[in-house]
């Protein structure tokens, strides 16, 4: 059950889902709390705004009924009906109540009939503030008038004439439009985040799990190749994206490992394979020896074919020793220049002896000016030999066999050709695979261990280079390039 939570909630899947939400939820609460407090503030400041106006309209009408109301008693000013209708109008007007008082705070006026037939006096503190600033506004219940907070605006009226300040009129309020303004905003703000959330959350899951399920898939063919099996390949989804370029590469990656794992079987065959003929034969001989089934007059003779078996095991595994050392070699490290002209001269005179054991006529292709090239002199001189031992060996007897070379695209172009079988198309590109031989039949020839070509496509590769072979009509061509000074 723990290992089912922990796939479930703490894979990637719902780590992708987790932020996604998250963002799309903090950037909802922002925006909810940022908007509110500006509209909040908006509607507060209009409010305070309409307060204070209404206030001073009133303040100016309130000069004459206070100055006059200083000597007159409280029931008398209750009387001044004229006041009273115009105060009333202007508050149903402006659907806010007015409250007209003297310097004590005392409430002469009120066109909130709830204070109607008893004594309310604004506070002090309140009062205080107004006398000496000459406004005053915010939300307060004047202690205790009301049951609730309320938006209160308040004006000292003066005496334009004197100065005098008579007393002061306020315009109150209730904080229920606003209050239900927000609570609405709130509501709307609840119901639409709740959607945002739902859409957010539908569009990541579909988003995230098409990018989840081709990793999952990846993961899962990981592990079969762990265990050997290459043959899993991914699906692209036809997608172009990176998800898509991923899983092209993943397969390429597959068909690589499983090419790999292929040479790998078949290296390990024919390695076994040409190391069992020798070793075969030369077992064999030493027990004929031994337990007396070669006679003894022969024994000289088998001893000889011993000999030659031991050192041509010795050869194989040195051979293979030198491709391991090849694919170790930097020949371009020290940009050093050789005439490839001089090296080809060289091979010729050394295959001079098999090119004439095979009665094959050779046709030279070689300038005699210098072609300086990019490489090491030795590696490129084993190339060659390679090459031409090779189209020595399969060339028809009494054939010509050619070398030659020519500048072509700003390099020196070596090509060497023969007359012989036409190798097949499906041949052509094993010939440069290790123990790889065009002729089964071969299996037993004493010279041949399927590296030469190897060695050769070896060696190219650490030069940067490349070669090309083709085989028509019994006539087939190699031809590589060098880069020359």
């Amino acid at each position: 059950m723990k290992d089912w939570f922990r796939e479930r909630f703490h894979g990637l899947y719902w780590r992708q889902m987790a932020v996604t939400v998250g963002m799309v939820f903090l950037t909802l609460v922002l925006l909810g709390v940022s908007f509110f407090s500006l509209s909040y503030s908006y509607a507060r400041g209009q409010k305070t705004d309409e307060l204070m106006v209404r206030a001073m309209a009133v303040s100016k009408l309130s000069v004459r009924y206070l100055e006059t109301g200083r000597y007159l008693s409280m029931e008398e000013l209750q009387k001044d009906e004229q006041f009273r209708q115009l105060a009333a109008t202007a508050a149903v007007i402006s659907e806010m109540d007015i409250l007209v008082c003297d310097m004590d705070g005392h409430v002469l006026l009120s066109t909130d009939a709830t204070m109607e037939g008893r004594p309310v006096t604004i506070p002090s503190s309140v009062m205080d503030k107004v006398s000496a600033d000459g406004t005053w506004a915010g939300r307060s219940r004047l202690d205790q008038i009301y049951a609730s907070k309320q938006f209160v605006g308040g004006v000292s009226v003066v005496n334009p004439t004197t100065g005098e300040v008579l007393g002061a009129v306020f315009t109150v309020c209730a904080s229920d439009s606003v209050d239900n303004l927000w609570r609405a905003f709130a509501g709307l703000l609840m119901m639409t985040g709740f959607v945002v959330l739902m859409i957010s959350f539908m569009a990541s899951s579909i988003t995230t799990m098409r990018q989840i399920k081709p990793i999952r898939e990846m993961a899962a063919a990981t592990r079969q190749y762990a265990d050997g099996d290459f043959d899993v390949r991914m699906n692209d989804y036809g997608r172009e994206d990176e998800i898509g370029e991923l899983a092209a590469s993943f397969n390429n990656m597959a068909e690589s490992l499983q090419q790999t794992e292929r040479q790998r079987r078949e290296f390990i065959a024919n390695i076994s394979h040409e190391l069992k003929t020798p070793m075969t034969t030369i077992a064999g001989y030493t027990d004929g020896i031994l337990d007396g089934t070669i006679p003894p007059e022969n024994e000289k003779q088998y001893l000889r074919i011993i000999a030659n078996e031991s050192r041509r095991l010795s050869r194989l595994v040195r051979r293979m020793l030198d491709v391991s050392q090849l694919q170790a070699i930097d020949p371009l490290r020290n940009g050093n220049h050789f005439d490839v002209c001089e090296s080809m001269r060289r091979v010729l005179i050394s295959m001079e002896k098999k090119i004439n054991d095979r009665h094959l006529d050779v046709e030279a292709d070689i300038p005699d000016e210098p072609i300086l090239v990019l490489g090491d002199n030795d590696m490129i001189t084993q190339v060659i030999y390679n090459l031409l031992e090779n189209a020595a060996k399969f060339a028809r007897e009494g054939s010509t066999l050619y070398l030659g070379v020519a500048m072509m695209d700003g390099k020196a172009r070596i090509t060497v050709r023969n007359v012989g079988e036409t190798i097949p198309a499906e041949e052509l590109p094993l010939l440069f695979e290790r123990f790889h031989k065009s002729d089964k039949s071969r299996s037993e020839d004493k010279d041949g261990y399927g590296l030469g070509l190897y060695i050769v496509k070896t060696i190219l590769q650490q030069h940067k280079e490349e070669i090309n072979v083709t085989s028509e009509n019994g006539v087939t061509t190699f031809t590589f390039s060098l880069r020359v000074e």
